[in-house]
């Protein structure tokens, strides 16, 4: 390892105690690290013909749909324990919370499969493909 090399560990044993929690990625930057009462001042209305979920946020509309982690995977909500100094210091994160599936949301237009989060969770299936055996 070179000097200028950090590292970032993640402490596993506190998936035990994670508990599960709905997961929203928006398309926006919030100043703000810690709890939020997201019922009080978000809320999704479903169009089950759709399977699509809208929702004003500040006034900006957005669009969503729920993607589930790919199988055999779970997802982490990862906090960082006592912010290091300068970026040049080693980090300690801690599980927060676990999730199976997560609401992703765009500005005004649904979700689509050439959105990256989309194919992201496309991708250890695919990597599976081109990587497992090859059958005669």
């Amino acid at each position: 390892m070179s000097s200028n090399s950090r590292v970032t560990r993640v402490q596993v044993s506190s998936v035990g105690q994670a508990p599960r929690q709905p997961v929203h990625l928006i398309p926006c930057e919030i100043e703000h690290n810690g709890p939020a009462q997201v019922s009080q001042y978000f809320s999704a209305t479903v169009k089950d013909h759709k399977y699509e979920k809208t929702v004003s946020f500040r006034g900006r509309g957005l669009k969503g749909q729920e993607i589930s982690c790919p199988q055999g995977y779970t997802g982490l909500v990862l906090k960082e324990i006592d912010k290091p100094g300068s970026d040049q210091e080693d980090r300690t994160l801690r599980i927060s919370s676990v999730f199976d599936k997560m609401t992703y949301w765009n500005l005004e237009t649904p979700p689509n499969s050439d959105d990256m989060v989309v194919m992201a969770m496309d991708w250890p299936e695919l990597a599976e493909t081109i990587h497992g055996p090859v059958e005669d």
